[in-house]
């Protein structure tokens, strides 16, 4: 085992699911690898099932049995590899949108640099995204934007989802107190990073649009978003975070 986890959430994944894992456990340094699967009906669970055989104790595999929101599939992550001994935890889509080889410049920050959140940041030198029409990439863009300005939060992409957390931050956040379970749960984490003082830095990557498979955004996931951070907001106002 080594002492950083990548945490992968995945729902009807079957295209994507074995290269990404080959990928990771081809990577320079050594990362544990768990799926957190939420039924998915094309079989993605089975194919993670057979390469634990090749990948042993490496290779962890979460099955919850019905969809339950990107956030609570990375809380229970968190959990469950918080009561073993990685020191390092990640979060990444199985879509190839995020690069595997971008793992590495993320434990360095933290491992090296000594941050304790690491954000595989889209926005931080000029706009990194490929395939995504001008539309949704004006959206993300200004809705980073938006969050930054209501929050007060100095970061330039903060609906990220590609992550770096040192141990001691899971171990501070409240994971009950954790509200939002789609768009919003990626600011949410950052902010309440923040608010305990962590030390936070921004890499750039570049964003690619899934290949294959389906999107899950949808107009209910950006509208928590945006709702979601006037109540994050309010709860800053009334010194939730203190």
């Amino acid at each position: 085992m080594s002492n950083a986890v990548v945490v992968i959430p995945t729902y009807n994944e079957k295209d994507n699911i074995e290269p990404m894992i080959r990928k990771v456990f081809s990577l320079s340094r050594p990362f544990d690898v768990l799926i957190v699967d939420d039924g998915s009906p094309d079989g993605t669970a089975d194919i993670v099932q057979r390469l634990q055989k090749e990948y042993g104790e490496e290779l962890h595999l979460m099955q919850r049995g019905a969809k339950k929101g990107l956030g609570t599939a990375y809380l229970d992550a968190f959990k469950w590899g918080l009561e073993r001994d990685f020191e390092y935890f990640f979060e990444m889509d199985c879509d190839f949108s995020h690069n595997p080889e971008d793992l590495v410049r993320l434990y360095e920050t933290c491992a090296n640099e000594g941050y304790d959140v690491a954000i595989g940041s889209r926005y931080i030198k000029g706009v990194n995204v490929v395939n995504w029409p001008m539309s949704r990439v004006l959206l993300s863009f200004f809705a980073s934007r938006y969050v930054r300005i209501i929050l007060g939060i100095p970061v330039e992409d903060t609906t990220a989802g590609f992550m770096c957390y040192r141990r001691a931050v899971l171990e501070r956040i409240k994971f009950n107190s954790i509200k939002f379970v789609g768009y919003a749960f990626q600011i949410e984490m950052k902010y309440v990073a923040f608010k305990l003082g962590f030390k936070i830095k921004e890499i750039p990557v570049i964003f690619t649009d899934r290949a294959v498979g389906t999107s899950k955004m949808s107009n209910n996931i950006i509208r928590e978003a945006v709702f979601g951070v006037l109540q994050l907001k309010m709860r800053n106002i009334m010194k939730r975070y203190k």
